[in-house]
């Protein structure tokens, strides 16, 4: 009898690098940035330090669209690249894995069932790497909260969203993701990170709204583990903003 891995490949590499410190992921809109540019994107981003190419966006992005960008991705970088799925049309076989991940405060079951199970077949037929994930959108929420239709988690309270991401643990999931909302006008508190991080052993991933070195500080010393930045990229490049974070990602894993 054949025993199976713990964890495929790119989570083995994900689970890795947390190990040795704080873990960079640059979230790449294929819809914004199509084909060619988002490899442009991710090679610039890996080249300052950038750990894993994300894919996705908050609507509709076919998978015609996402197999372009994975393909061109992943000729332009060594690092994996990853579906940051918003449904079941945008899988391709072109990514090395997808983030199967329950929208754990929506109000839509689709979301944090529903579709996974319509889906899991083309994820095995595609011999997609599933990673399991927990996702807990916090207020504002922004796009992915109204599209989500979730019940955001209000900003001061702590003892929900720790709730909630222990509760993902409990039931198998291998990582938590806080999530602000893509363009949020400020991160995920620091005290509900380190509220959070306080009741995991899995690790804790934090998104939207980060832009600057100071605010990537806070998060990393309150306990997330892994940063995922997106809007700064579309807004501004590969400039000071983004540069600031991920030299306070370098700067983590030397404390």
């Amino acid at each position: 009898m054949t025993v199976p891995r713990r964890f495929g490949r790119v989570e083995e590499y994900l689970h890795e690098r947390v190990a040795r410190g704080p873990v960079h992921g640059t979230l790449i809109d294929p819809d914004k940035s199509p084909g060619a540019r988002a490899a442009r994107i991710a090679r610039g981003a890996v080249d300052l330090g950038s750990d894993v190419i994300l894919l996705g966006g908050s609507t509709g992005i076919s998978r015609e669209v996402m197999a372009a960008a994975a393909t061109a991705v992943k000729q332009a970088v060594d690092v994996p690249v990853v579906i940051f799925p918003e449904g079941a049309t945008s899988l391709t076989p072109a990514a090395d894995a997808v983030l199967f991940m329950s929208l754990l405060n929506s109000r839509n079951l689709d979301l944090v069932i529903r579709t996974h199970a319509r889906a899991a077949p083309a994820v095995r037929t595609m011999g997609l790497e599933a990673i399991p994930l927990g996702y807990l959108v916090i207020a504002p929420g922004m796009r992915v909260g109204e599209v989500g239709q979730v019940d955001v988690i209000p900003r001061d309270d702590v003892a929900s969203a720790a709730g909630f991401a222990l509760a993902a643990e409990l039931l198998g999931m291998r990582f938590v993701y806080l999530e602000a909302g893509s363009g949020a006008p400020a991160p995920v508190p620091a005290a509900m990170v380190a509220a959070v991080r306080s009741v995991l052993s899995v690790p804790l991933v934090v998104g939207g709204g980060i832009r600057t070195g100071p605010e990537a500080r806070a998060l990393l010393e309150a306990g997330a583990q892994v940063l995922v930045t997106g809007t700064i990229t579309e807004e501004e490049g590969l400039g000071s903003g983004f540069r600031a974070i991920l030299e306070e990602v370098r700067r983590g894993r030397g404390r």
